[in-house]
């Protein structure tokens, strides 16, 4: 007689939840799962490094009468990067024993809100740390904020009269402002305004590589690039200067390889192409000194070390070793003195500043009959076929094989698509058509069960994962939050901030609450792959008790380019610290009310309350309701004018 032995499955732990969603690879040591089960994030309290609970921030906040949505900022983790940055390019820069300087900017376009702008020019300037403006609003906000004298202003974009004159002006006033060519025309208005104004202006120029990149940004580089000169006209450039008597004010190179270069041989590539330019400027005579590498220091989005364009195969580290050590290979080569170095990262800095914490308001979602069906003696021969199919998924067949369960599959595709055929030419009912489609799903749910166990052969059922998720309903809009991921498929890092001691049961697509079908999350880097659905947990809508899911990494972009889609804005916003063990709520701002967003698309919450008013007045003057009912009905409508514009709870 032998005994069946069956291996128990271990418990779930937050082991287990930190490997499926990839929060240690790319949370980068900032974000981690407690052993409460719960996202936490760790922040700086004196010289010690605290933990602090997602799920406890955002408990204090309901307490203060904080709704979610809410995109909560930690300034704590944007020091970091700067830090990290200035602090890798130093430490390169001494192992090396490089000669220049290294000289960072913030492109201010990356994220302009002001509290952003506050803290890298206070925190940034005991590195010297710059900005750069890629317009005129920009280069006002850039001249309000940044006084450091050894700190660089980078003038990027196209530029008229006003911007530089604005320019010239705080370079007069001892600003180190650089003002970057990006087309031939506007060499020409920079000199006429400078000789106007008695300054010789400081120039940067801007170089189109030949060495292209991969990923979302790859047009930013290559010959095909929107900005920039290329190498005739760089050179015309040099010769107007030549002949102008002002070649000693060509200070700086640019270019600009990409907002998220994934491969570090590509970063290099870039870099030695561009110092190779560089020496040759100055041997063409100009004064030089400055070597502006643009943006490319990448983050993982996804934690795939490189394998795709939302990833980076590199750290800090090794980015700022690398370019140091191809610059000084270029340089000693022509005999070429070190340039100061700049770069304009900024996805790398702001990235992980901020996190958009969102609740389920509901579940959309498939449940299987639990029982057989009876059906009427004279019911069409699929539904029987069906029912037959059905109860076969009731029994607990233990020497089910492949083959029989890609049977069962094909069958009962066969006879729904039929069903839905006859359905279509009015043989079968509106009721019966309910009745096989419920069978169908309960088969489906129940292949969708086995398939781990007794496997499959491909095919259609590959599918079957996607076919089979639960739409959960998340209380944010994809257009207004994350705008990026609508418009060039970015991956950002979703994952529950709780209840991560629990397996997750369900596979589930995120929805918004627009009414648009481009309003979901439907891909998501978890288990080591980009899957079309993410494990969730039921969220138990019933109990009253919010389930919470974090969207991370969203400090880039994400704030500026949201759109007014359905008219839902701007959500609620709060810093985040912790001094002497107890968490600060700074800066709260309230997300738009719906009559600011009313008023944004032109309309006057006045003139609506005005108008809504008469229609309500005519339905009592018409004895539709009374008096005391119309002022009910108006004290709701002016309640929602006052209201958020997500769902409050």
């Amino acid at each position: 007689m032998t005994t069946e032995r069956r291996t128990k499955t271990p418990p779930w732990t937050i082991e287990d939840s930190a490997e499926l969603y990839g929060i240690r690879e790319w949370g980068h040591g900032y974000f981690d799962v407690s052993a409460k089960g719960e996202v936490v994030v760790n922040l700086k309290d004196g010289k010690k490094t605290k933990p602090v609970s997602l799920a406890q921030i955002v408990k204090g906040l309901r307490d203060r009468g904080t709704q979610l949505p809410v995109l909560i900022r930690f300034g704590d983790l944007l020091r970091w990067r700067i830090d990290e940055l200035n602090e890798g390019f130093a430490s390169s820069i001494r192992e090396a024993k490089y000669q220049g300087a290294y000289r960072g900017v913030y492109p201010i376009k990356v994220n302009q809100q002001q509290e952003v702008i506050d803290e890298i020019t206070r925190y940034g300037r005991k590195y010297h740390y710059g900005l750069e403006a890629g317009s005129k609003p920009e280069l006002i906000a850039a001249l309000a904020y940044m006084h450091d004298p050894e700190a660089y202003i980078v003038c990027n974009g196209y530029k008229d009269e006003e911007f530089i004159d604005l320019a010239l002006y705080a370079q007069k006033m001892g600003l180190q402002v650089i003002m970057v060519l990006e087309m031939p025309s506007e060499l020409k208005l920079i000199l006429d305004r400078s000789k106007k104004m008695g300054v010789r202006p400081t120039l940067g120029v801007r170089f189109k590589l030949s060495a292209e990149s991969a990923g979302h940004w790859a047009g930013s580089g290559g010959d095909a690039s929107v900005f920039g000169l290329n190498i005739s006209q760089l050179m015309t450039v040099v010769d107007t200067l030549r002949e102008e008597g002002m070649l000693d004010c060509l200070r700086m190179l640019h270019y600009h390889q990409g907002s998220q270069i994934p491969n570090i041989r590509a970063i290099r590539q870039a870099v030695t192409e561009a110092a190779r330019v560089y020496c040759g400027l100055v041997q063409e005579g100009a004064r030089m000194g400055i070597l502006d590498l643009g943006g490319g220091l990448a983050i993982s989005y996804d934690g795939f070390k490189g394998a795709t364009s939302a990833s980076s195969n590199y750290g800090t580290k090794e980015y700022c070793a690398d370019v140091i050590e191809a610059i000084s290979e270029v340089t000693a080569e022509a005999g070429v003195p070190h340039p100061d170095i700049i770069t304009e990262s900024g996805r790398a800095i702001v990235a992980y500043y901020s996190v958009l914490v969102i609740n389920i308001l509901d579940v959309n979602r498939f449940e299987p009959p639990t029982g057989s069906i009876e059906l009427a003696k004279d019911a069409p021969a699929l539904l029987k076929n069906l029912a037959e199919l059905h109860e076969e998924s009731l029994k607990n067949n233990n020497k089910l094989t492949r083959e029989r369960l890609q049977e069962i599959y094909n069958d009962a595709v066969y006879y729904r698509d039929k069903l839905r055929t006859e359905f279509s030419y009015g043989k079968i009912g509106l009721r019966d058509r309910s009745l096989g489609e419920e069978m169908y799903w309960g088969v489906m749910t129940w292949v969708s069960g086995k398939l781990e166990s007794v496997g499959h052969d491909g095919s259609q059922m590959d599918r079957m994962s996607a076919v089979m998720t639960d739409y959960y309903y998340g209380n944010f809009s994809v257009f207004q939050s994350l705008p990026d991921l609508w418009a060039i498929d970015q991956i950002f890092p979703v994952m529950p901030i709780h209840r991560l001691k629990e397996k997750p049961t369900r596979n589930a697509v995120l929805s918004d609450i627009t009414c648009d079908s481009d309003g979901k999350i439907d891909k998501f880097a978890h288990g080591g792959q980009i899957c079309e659905s993410l494990p969730l947990h039921d969220p138990e809508i019933e109990s009253g008790v919010d389930y919470m899911l974090g969207i991370f990494l969203v400090g880039a972009y994400q704030e500026t380019l949201g759109d007014l889609h359905n008219l839902l804005g701007d959500t609620n916003v709060v810093s985040v610290s912790i001094e002497n063990g107890k968490l600060k709520y700074r800066r709260e701002q309230e997300g738009d009310s719906v009559s600011e967003v009313l008023s944004y698309v032109e309309y006057d919450p006045k003139d609506l309350a005005t108008r809504f008013r008469n229609l309500a007045e005519s339905a009592v003057v018409s004895n539709r309701i009374t008096p005391t009912e119309r002022r009910e009905i108006m004290g709701a409508f002016e309640a929602g004018l006052r209201g958020y514009t997500y769902f409050e709870s």
